[in-house]
C-alpha cells in the first residue's frame, strides 16, 4: 500500500512535533524540518516506523529549501501534504522598535510561508493538501504583537489566494488559527502567559475563554491531520479557528 507523504516545518517541538506525531502514527512517512537538529533527531526517535527525513534549517533560507526540494524529490518522488507550523514571536513596539527588530515576525514567518510552499507544490499531485498554522492574532490586536499579527494575518490571505490558485489542480488550501496552546511560545520573556495571575484570572476564573484551559498541542494536530484526510475533500480557502471559544465572548 502507497504510504502519503507529509512535510512539516518547525517539527521540533510544539504544535510542529505533536502533528509529526499524529501523521506518523496514522502511516503517513514524514519529513522534519526546523532549525535545532537535536531536537529533531528526539521528535524522529519518537516517530512510529517509516520512511521520514529530517532535513534541519530554516524554511525561510531558499537554499536550505532547495536542499530540501532535492532531498524529497530523490527519496520520495512527491508530497502529499504540507503542514506549515514553524513560527516565531517577538514582542516590538509598532513605533520605537528597530525596523529590523519588527520586521522579523514578518521576515520568518510570512516570506517562510512564501517559499516552503513555492518549495513543495511543484512536487504535489493532483488532491495535495496545505496547512498553514497562523492563530487568532491574525484578527486580533494586541500591544506589541503588531508585526506577529500582520504576519499571520497576511498568511490567512495567502491561504484564501492559494485556494483559488491551485484549485485547478484540485490542491485544497486551508489554516489553522489556535488560541492559547501549551508550547514553549508561550514563554515570553523567561515566563509562561499561561502559569501567571494575568491568565488565571481573565481565562480560568474569568469568562474570557469558555474552556479555561489552553489547547494542548495534539488538539491542533487533530485538526491539521483532519484537513489532510479524505473527510475535507470539499474545504478550502477557510480559516478554521481552534481557540476553546476565546473569540466568541465579549
Amino acid at each position: 500500500m502507497k504510504r502519503s507523504k507529509v512535510v512539516i516545518t518547525g517539527a521540533s517541538s510544539g504544535i510542529g512535533k505533536a502533528t509529526a506525531v499524529r501523521f506518523a502514527q496514522e502511516g503517513w512517512d514524514v519529513c522534519l524540518l526546523a532549525r535545532r537538529e537535536a531536537l529533531l533527531q528526539e521528535v524522529a526517535a519518537e516517530l512510529q516506523t517509516g520512511d521520514h527525513l529530517l532535513v534541519p534549517g530554516s524554511y525561510d533560507d531558499p537554499a536550505r529549501l532547495q536542499t530540501v526540494k532535492e532531498v524529497i524529490r530523490q527519496r520520495w518522488g512527491r508530497v502529499d501534504a504540507l503542514v506549515n507550523s514553524a513560527g516565531v514571536f517577538a514582542v516590538a513596539d509598532s513605533l520605537d522598535a528597530p525596523l529590523s527588530e519588527w520586521r522579523r515576525p514578518l521576515d520568518v514567518m510570512l516570506n517562510g510561508a512564501v517559499l516552503i510552499t513555492r518549495t513543495v507544490v511543484p512536487l504535489m499531485p493532483e488532491g495535495g493538501r496545505i496547512i498553514h498554522i497562523t492563530s487568532i492574532h491574525g484578527e486580533r490586536a494586541e500591544q506589541g504583537s503588531s508585526a506577529y499579527a500582520m504576519a499571520k494575518a497576511a498568511i490567512n490571505q495567502y491561504c484564501r489566494s492559494l485556494a483559488l490558485e491551485l484549485a485547478p489542480r484540485k490542491i485544497l488550501v486551508n489554516a489553522l488559527a489556535p488560541g492559547f496552546v501549551a508550547t514553549a511560545m508561550s514563554v515570553v520573556n523567561g515566563v509562561d502567559e499561561l502559569e501567571t495571575a494575568w491568565f488565571r484570572d481573565n481565562y480560568i476564573a474569568g469568562h474570557h475563554l469558555p474552556l479555561r484551559r489552553a489547547a494542548k498541542p495534539e488538539e491542533i494536530a487533530g485538526v491539521a491531520y483532519f484537513l489532510a484526510g479524505p473527510d475535507a475533500s470539499y474545504i478550502t480557502g477557510q480559516i478554521i479557528t481552534v481557540d476553546g471559544g476565546l473569540t466568541i465572548t465579549f
